[in-house]
C-alpha cells in the first residue's frame, strides 16, 4: 500500500461508524447503498471504491462479498436490526453487518 493510500485507508477508518438500518433505508432507496460481506475488509472496499480500483470492485462483486444491497436482505434488516457499521464514499454508502462471525473493520 503507498503511503497515500495508507494516509487515506486511515481516514476512512476514522470515519467509519456504527449506524442502524433505519438511518440507511433514504439510501437503499435511492439505490445508493452497497453490501460489504463480513469477509470482506469493510475500509479496504472503501479505499477500492474511492481510489476507483476496478479490478479489486470487480473481483469482490464477482465473489458476492460487494455489491447493491438486494431487498430481500433490507427486509432481513429491517426485521432483525442488527449491528451495522458504514463508511460514506459519495455517492455510496458501504455497510456490514457485524453478526456473530468476526468482520474485518
Amino acid at each position: 500500500m503507498t503511503e497515500e493510500a495508507g494516509t487515506l485507508y486511515a481516514k476512512l477508518l476514522g470515519e467509519t461508524a456504527a449506524i442502524s438500518w433505519q438511518e440507511l433505508q433514504p439510501f437503499f432507496a435511492r439505490g445508493a447503498l452497497l453490501r460489504v460481506t463480513g469477509d470482506c475488509d469493510l475500509v479496504e472496499a472503501a479505499l477500492a471504491v474511492a481510489q476507483d480500483d476496478r479490478a479489486k470492485v470487480a473481483q469482490w462483486m464477482a465473489n458476492g462479498q460487494l455489491g447493491r444491497l438486494e431487498v430481500e436482505q433490507a427486509k432481513d434488516w429491517q426485521a432483525r436490526d442488527p449491528d451495522l457499521w458504514a463508511v460514506v464514499i459519495a455517492p455510496w454508502v458501504l455497510v456490514q453487518e457485524r453478526g456473530s462471525q468476526p468482520a474485518l473493520h
